[in-house]
C-alpha cells in the first residue's frame, strides 16, 4: 500500500485570502398594505413645522407590517434630542389607529442621520411659500458649496444677514432681508 502525503500549498501562491465581506440583503419591496400605510404615516404635519406632512421633510425611514399584523415604523429625529419627535411619534400611532392598526411601534433610529437633503422638492417650495428660507442642498459629493447667501423667501433677494444662529426651534436661524427689511427664519443645513 502507498500513501501519499497532501500537497503542500505553493510558495508562490501566499495565504489564502480572507473571504470577501457579503452585503447585507437589501430589504423586501412593500407590500400594497405597507405602501399605503407608509403614506397616511407620512401625511402627517410636523409639529414644528406644521406645513410640511412628516414624509416631506424627510423624518418618515420606514414601515414594515409583521404577518401577525404589528406596525414597525422607524423615524428619523431633525436632530438627536429634537423635542418634536414624541409629537410625530404619537401623530402616527393616531393616524394608523384610525385607520384599524391598533398594534403599532414608532422606533426612533439615529443612524443613519437625518440630514437637510432629506426634504422633498415640494418640503422645499412649501417652506419658502411659508416665509422659511429652506435650506440649500449639497453638492453631489456631499459639500456644502461656499456660497452662504440665503435667498429671502418674500422678495428674493439675496442680500440678507444672520440675526440670530437660532430661531422658534434650534435647526433654525433668525435671519433679516436688506432689500425687503422683512425677517424670516432658515432652515439650516445638516
Amino acid at each position: 500500500m502507498v500513501t501519499t502525503a497532501p500537497e503542500a500549498p505553493s510558495a508562490a501562491a501566499g495565504p489564502k485570502a480572507p473571504p470577501a465581506p457579503t452585503e447585507p440583503a437589501a430589504a423586501p419591496a412593500p407590500t400594497a398594505l405597507e405602501a399605503r400605510l407608509h403614506a397616511l404615516a407620512g401625511s402627517v404635519p410636523d409639529p414644528e413645522l406644521p406645513v410640511l406632512s412628516l414624509a416631506e421633510l424627510g423624518v418618515l425611514r420606514s414601515l414594515r407590517v409583521s404577518d401577525t399584523g404589528h406596525v414597525d415604523v422607524e423615524l428619523t429625529p431633525t436632530y438627536t434630542g429634537c423635542p418634536a419627535i414624541e409629537a410625530m411619534s404619537a401623530g402616527i400611532e393616531q393616524v394608523l389607529r384610525e385607520h384599524g392598526r391598533d398594534d403599532v411601534t414608532v422606533r426612533t433610529v439615529l443612524s443613519p442621520a437625518w440630514s437637510t437633503d432629506d426634504i422633498s422638492a415640494e418640503g422645499r417650495r412649501k417652506l419658502a411659500e411659508f416665509g422659511i428660507a429652506p435650506p440649500r442642498p449639497h453638492a453631489a459629493d456631499g459639500v456644502v458649496p461656499l456660497t452662504l447667501t440665503v435667498r429671502c423667501p418674500h422678495c428674493g433677494s439675496t442680500d440678507t444677514e444672520l440675526l440670530s444662529r437660532f430661531s422658534s426651534t434650534a435647526c433654525k436661524a433668525l435671519r433679516r432681508c436688506v432689500t425687503c427689511r422683512e425677517p424670516f427664519d432658515h432652515f439650516k443645513e445638516l
